[in-house]
Formats: structure tokens, sequence, C-alpha cells
């Protein structure tokens, strides 16, 4: 298992004074850590006087920016070569992060998936569907996309740095990303408590940037898997409609190869994102 004195714990908070000070005190509890940041995205209450109290170092943000600002400022201030990432709600559990330490000692990043048992129905759904679809655009099994439950190697995160959102979708941009760079990813069970106090994510809203999100990292990496699958469908369907129309109607009608052409066109700038990414991948 990684050793506690080379993991830097990265605790983003925003508006969380109920919760903040049993988080740090069972975190200090676990084991001797590099360190314990505390990143205060702007709080209008006590979290930061609580953080530091309970034994935290605390970086303020002199206004809210967001989760992912607030993750990238822990990793830049962050001394150890890996970091422990997880909630100020208090909804992740101590005693189950020496399980994520010992998957870190042969991956990139280890996540902590939760069960869907866990999650609200609504939110259970909407995790569902983004794991379908990131599954198979990046052609690896996901068990949870969105946990900020997670432990990494620092420089890698360094480095994916400025593909991190500002807002929640953090966790599903850097499982992302590092699945795409061929970075190995692993996922183990953890239990996910009642969080304390109130959710800030709003599922409409923040699922729809889930979703581009998704679409924003593979069109990076690889643009094929985007690309072709939409040209196909539009030369399958030209095809259809123009057979259908010689058959019915002895011509071929304008909006067959419309769409015909518009397979073409996709496919081409398809190729030409993916030698991009590729050009990328190489520099």
């Amino acid at each position: 298992m990684i050793d506690p004195k080379e993991v830097s714990v990265l605790v983003p908070a925003f508006n969380e004074e109920e919760g903040i000070a049993p988080v740090v005190a069972g975190l200090r509890a676990l084991g001797t850590w590099r360190e314990v940041i505390v990143i205060d995205d702007g709080s209008t209450d006590a979290t930061a006087e609580r953080a530091h109290g309970a034994g935290a170092r605390v970086v303020r943000h002199p206004y809210n920016k967001g989760n992912g600002a607030a993750v990238k400022t822990g990793l830049r201030e962050a001394a150890g070569d890996f970091v422990l990432l997880l909630d100020a709600d208090g909804q992740h559990r101590p005693e189950d992060i020496p399980g994520l330490l010992e998957r870190l000692e042969d991956h990139d990043m280890v996540i902590g998936a939760r069960a869907a048992r866990d999650q609200g129905r609504v939110r259970a759904l909407g995790n569902a569907v983004f794991k379908l679809l990131a599954s198979w655009l990046t052609g690896r099994p996901i068990q949870d996309l969105t946990s900020g439950f997670r432990a990494a190697r620092r420089k890698p995160m360094l480095e994916i740095l400025p593909l991190l959102p500002n807002g929640f979708s953090y966790p599903t941009t850097s499982c992302l990303a590092f699945l795409k760079a061929g970075l190995s990813v692993a996922f183990v069970p953890v239990h996910a408590r009642r969080r304390v106090g109130k959710s800030k994510i709003r599922v409409a809203r923040d699922g729809v940037r889930f979703v581009l999100i998704i679409l924003k990292i593979v069109t990076l990496y690889s643009p094929l898997k985007i690309f072709f699958p939409v040209s196909l469908s539009a030369l399958i369907l030209g095809v259809a409609y123009g057979v259908w129309n010689v058959i019915v109607h002895d011509k071929i009608p304008m909006g067959a190869a419309l769409l015909i052409q518009l397979a073409v066109v996709t496919f081409l700038f398809g190729l030409i994102a993916e030698q991009i990414a590729s050009m990328q991948d190489r520099r």
C-alpha cells in the first residue's frame, strides 16, 4: 500500500461548515498524511475556521470559482507524489481509503465506485446513462463516472489540469482523460453515507454538462468514435431513402444526395480530427 506520508489529501469545500470538521478529524485519525488541505472555495460560512480548527491546512479562494477550480488549486498546492480527493460533506468513509491506496500501487488512478442504492433514484439513473455512454466511447467498463472519491498520482493529474473544468464535472473529465491517454484506472467498491447539508449539484443543469464533457474528451482523444457513427448513420439513411425513391418514384431525391454528402464530409472531418489527435499524443 502507498505510504500515507507520500499522500496529500485534498478536500474542496464550499459552505460545508456542518460536515468539514468531522471529515478532517476522521482523516487525521486514520494515518499520518503528508498534508491535509481544505480548499475553501469562497465559503460565506465558518467552513475555513472549522477546517483549520480540526487540523487542516486551509487554502482560500476570494470568491466561489467552482468545485473543479478548487481541485485544481489543491493539485497545485500539494507536495505529495500522490493525492487523495474526497468531498467535504461526510459521505465518504475513512475506512474505505486503504482500499484505494492499495490499488494505487499499480494504477495511475483509483476511483471509489458507489453502489446505486447509495444514490438518489434520479441521480442513480443519470449516472447509469453516463456510465453506458462513457463505457461505449472509451471501450472500457466504467463503474462510477461522477464519484469525487479517488486517489491518483499527482504528476499525470497536473498534466491534464488544462482539461479540468471549474464546475462539478472534474471527476468525469479526469477519469475519461486518464482512460483515453492510456493510463491505468481502477474502480474499488465503496459505501457512500448520506451527505451532511444540502447538495449543490442540479441534476438537469449538471447532467447536460456531464454529457458535453464526455463528448468533448472523447472527441479530443478519439474523434472517430463520434464522427464515424454519425457518418455511417447518414450514409445508411441516405442510401435507404434514395433506393426507396428509385423503386417508388423512379428518381433519386435531393434529400438522399445531401445525406450521402453529409456522410462523406463528416467522415473526412473525423479523419482530420483523428490525425490532429494523433499529433497531440505524439507531442
